[in-house]
């Protein structure tokens, strides 16, 4: 019935269609088990992508030949640059996706892959055979068989919903759970843990008074997430802004001795960064508001998404709560928000390229790994969707370094430090961040694609081709026309920058802090000659280029730093017998197994010292 596949990949959530994609896109013949093909891609919480470093994320992810930026460009109905007002390594892409037609746009686009199939039933085991993962099992018994296997079961994996008092099984509303996977897991060796993540109610936009609340508008000039040819966000649907109140909470309390959260029927961790609004409460009880995004969940639906009041108590609770917020005094609600619990496997099991250490051609992606959110799991899906065709045609894991991407991070975090919470990424998490900008992700990311092999990359590399020659004739631009004191003087006055007595290069001028592009555009007419053939993004990454010029080479040399002990290979240590280590760095290296010192030097609990003995046992 079934050939033999090259890659299975088990669920077909963000970080499954990516694994999907990237495994077929360098021509293995996929198989992409799902349990319901009506919910491939699925936007099961919040109807967005992007973010605070999810942004640079999506964008990564396209510059390497995914689909999400692509996905998203073409269902948005708003598109915001977060964090404009701080320098650019902060700038971060967000995008309001229409909900239903995102999905349909992934489904579309999968279908129409010749390298990609599909079966719609559960999972239920994998076959191992001599230590190697060669197909799977599924509900009805039918095995089928392959080459390498990727795991992104999100929250499916013995998944409990949690209402008040009531729980009951799912992966998330109105889906059951999957089972059996965890269970030959543990059996064969891997430790699980539990996580927990929660959603908020959903309500009907027709019954809120958006006259009570704070318009937030898209930018006047929407930007895009994808490096190709997609297409111009017109017509932006407004997002609105709200915030709760002491009546409000004092509502929400009279129902915490229900709540699962409280009362310990909820074992696993939730996030820290995106609490529920009783564990705000809680946690914060100076405060006497939060704030709420009400979010459309697509341009020709009613239905709203009340981002910040996600909730596990009692739905009569929630209601009686919510309808005291200003603008929801006749809220309707669609359904109440709830809490779910799911399966987990601590990502030091890992190998860097996210191969399982205990079974070859095995690997894990997204929440399985303990992250949360869209883009983290895309990331990774993506990753090992790719890697899983490099294990099995023989060939070197591509390995993101720290400096490369936030991908990079990401994965590095994951594996050498492990998570006890839901893992999100923050702009912080990167040591690197001048480096790895939103606007640049093509230019770093896009020839490692090509050079790997993955398809459809020629008009990405003349694109980028392109935009580093232009941004290389801006620069000499700025080095060679100097500019004198009549025309910039009264401009450099009006911005507290001081005067000029000569003549001086554009270049030096451009460095001040305040002064930027645009405005130098206007009062230097040869320079506005000169630009006017530029578009708008290779105009503010040349200008980003020059004025952080200092920063991004003190960036790149301590990149190259920490690159060299990359370079430093481990193979064939036995930890136990170097009794110099610390017994803390002898145990952590044994179970994590780095590959490299770098790796090595970033997992907790091994100490510069321990490094240095490390080096000294490989004779360096």
């Amino acid at each position: 019935m079934f050939q033999e596949y090259d890659v299975i990949v088990v669920g077909a959530g963000h970080a499954g269609s990516e694994a999907a994609v990237a495994a077929a896109n360098m021509g293995s013949k996929v198989l992409l088990a799902t349990m319901n093909m009506q919910t491939i891609a699925q936007m099961s919480c919040n109807p967005a992508m992007g973010g605070v470093a999810k942004g640079q994320i999506v964008r990564e992810i396209d510059a390497l030949g995914g689909y999400s930026g692509i996905v998203t460009d073409h269902t948005m109905v708003q598109f915001r640059m977060l964090n404009k007002s701080k320098g650019p390594a902060m700038w971060s892409p967000r995008a309001q996706s229409d909900r239903h037609k995102f999905a349909r746009k992934w489904r579309n686009l999968l279908e129409a892959h010749p390298n990609i199939d599909f079966w719609q039933e559960m999972v239920r085991g994998l076959i191992v055979e001599e230590g190697r993962c060669v197909g799977v099992v599924t509900g009805i018994g039918l095995e089928i068989r392959s080459k390498a296997v990727v795991l992104t079961n999100g929250t499916f994996l013995n998944g409990l919903i949690h209402i008040g008092e009531k729980q009951f099984g799912g992966g998330r509303a109105g889906e059951r759970a999957a089972t059996g996977i965890t269970e030959q897991l543990v059996e064969l060796g891997f430790e699980s843990g539990r996580m927990k993540t929660g959603t908020p109610p959903r309500v009907d936009g027709r019954s809120l008074d958006w006259s009570k609340m704070e318009m937030q508008p898209g930018d006047e000039n929407p930007e895009k997430f994808s490096f190709t040819n997609t297409p111009n966000l017109d017509d932006q649907v407004p997002c609105h802004i709200t915030f709760t109140n002491k009546e409000v909470h004092e509502t929400l309390k009279t129902g915490f001795d229900k709540s699962p959260m409280f009362n310990g029927r909820i074992r696993g961790l939730g996030p820290r960064y995106c609490p529920s609004i009783e564990d705000k409460i809680n946690r914060f009880a100076d405060r006497d508001r939060h704030q709420l995004f009400v979010e459309p969940e697509g341009r020709d639906t009613c239905e709203i998404y009340v981002n910040g009041f996600s909730s596990s108590l009692p739905e009569d609770v929630q209601y009686k709560a919510m309808i005291k917020i200003p603008g929801f005094e006749n809220a309707k609600m669609f359904r109440p928000g709830y809490a779910i619990e799911y399966d987990f496997f601590p990502p030091t099991q890992l190998n860097i390229s996210l191969e399982t250490k205990l079974i070859s051609n095995l690997f894990f992606a997204g929440q399985i790994n303990g992250t949360t959110g869209y883009e983290e799991a895309a990331s990774q899906g993506y990753m090992a969707g790719l890697n899983a065709h490099l294990k099995i045609n023989e060939r070197e894991p591509l390995v993101l370094k720290r400096s490369e991407a936030y991908i990079g991070v990401l994965i590095d975090d994951l594996v050498n430090k492990g998570t006890k919470e839901p893992y999100r990424m923050f702009t912080s998490r990167a040591e690197y961040r001048i480096l790895l900008r939103q606007d640049n992700a093509d230019i770093r990311l896009t020839p490692i694609a090509e050079a790997l092999g993955v398809q459809n990359m020629t008009e990405r590399m003349s694109r980028v081709e392109e935009k580093t020659s232009a941004i290389k004739e801006i620069r000499k631009f700025y080095e060679e026309t100097s500019i004198a004191p009549e025309n910039v003087n009264g401009y450099l006055e009006s911005i507290g920058s001081s005067r000029l007595k000569q003549k001086v290069k554009l270049l030096s001028i451009l460095s001040r802090p305040k002064v930027s592009n645009t405005e130098l555009e206007k009062v230097f007419p040869p320079l506005s000659n000169f630009m006017s053939k530029f578009d708008r993004e290779i105009k503010v990454m040349a200008e980003t280029n020059i004025k952080y010029e200092g920063y991004i080479q003190k960036e790149k040399e301590m990149a190259e730093k920490m690159n060299r002990l990359e370079k430093v290979k481990i193979k064939d240590v036995v930890y136990e017998e170097i009794t110099a280590l610390s017994a803390e760095a002898r145990e952590k290296l044994k179970t994590i197994m780095p590959r490299t010192i770098g790796q090595a030097s970033r997992i907790s609990g091994v100490s510069p010292s321990d490094i240095s003995i490390l080096l000294v046992h490989l004779g360096r």
